[in-house]
């Protein structure tokens, strides 16, 4: 990919205050921008968030937009890091799982590595989809109506728009590969 290859393209990277995993933030967040995207940091709370290396505190990042002032006609696309904590707190946040349910019926991708597919649950949006994710979620993503495979990254277009996952921070260069890949088809 070029680096321009998403010039114009605003990124949502939607999570909550903290218990984000950092390289699964850090990570597809530096892919957009080298492919010229424009990530853009949604939170519940005005302020920081606080990311994790696993279970230790690591880096604090500054929130760009609150998602109750957010709208999905405003990115290309959505990504869900992961974290054990991180999606769980945010599947409790109703502005938060709302934005994702209006995202999902859109054409624009979402992409969720590890854990991120919980809050996908809360949005009623996988029903019906093929995906990936953290083993420990297989279950949750199946009673949900899913197909939960275990693969480096999943693509699933048998919905509005694309969804996009992978298991763990093993995965990152396959997903963020796939998540530029996919979002230089959109059109903006």
């Amino acid at each position: 990919m070029t680096d321009s290859a998403l010039k114009g393209k605003k990124v949502a990277f939607l999570v909550a205050t903290e218990g984000i995993e950092q390289v699964e933030l850090t990570e597809p967040w530096k892919a957009v921008q080298e492919a010229g995207g424009e990530p853009v940091l949604l939170s519940t709370k005005e302020g920081t968030v606080q990311a994790f290396d696993h279970l230790d505190a690591a880096d604090t990042f500054p929130v760009d937009v609150v998602v109750d002032h957010a709208s999905p006609s405003e990115y290309a696309a959505l990504v869900l890091p992961g974290g054990v904590a991180n999606p769980d707190a945010l599947r409790t946040s109703l502005s938060a799982v709302k934005f994702v349910g209006q995202f999902a019926a859109s054409v624009r991708p979402i992409a969720a590595i590890c854990h991120a597919p919980w809050t996908l649950v809360e949005a009623d949006v996988v029903k019906g989809r093929r995906l990936t994710s953290w083993p420990s979620l297989r279950t949750d993503l199946r009673n949900a109506g899913a197909e939960w495979v275990d693969e480096e990254v999943v693509v699933d277009r048998n919905g509005p728009g694309p969804l996009i996952t992978s298991r763990n921070p093993d995965d990152l260069p396959a997903f963020n590969r796939v998540l530029v890949e996919t979002l230089a088809e959109v059109t903006a």
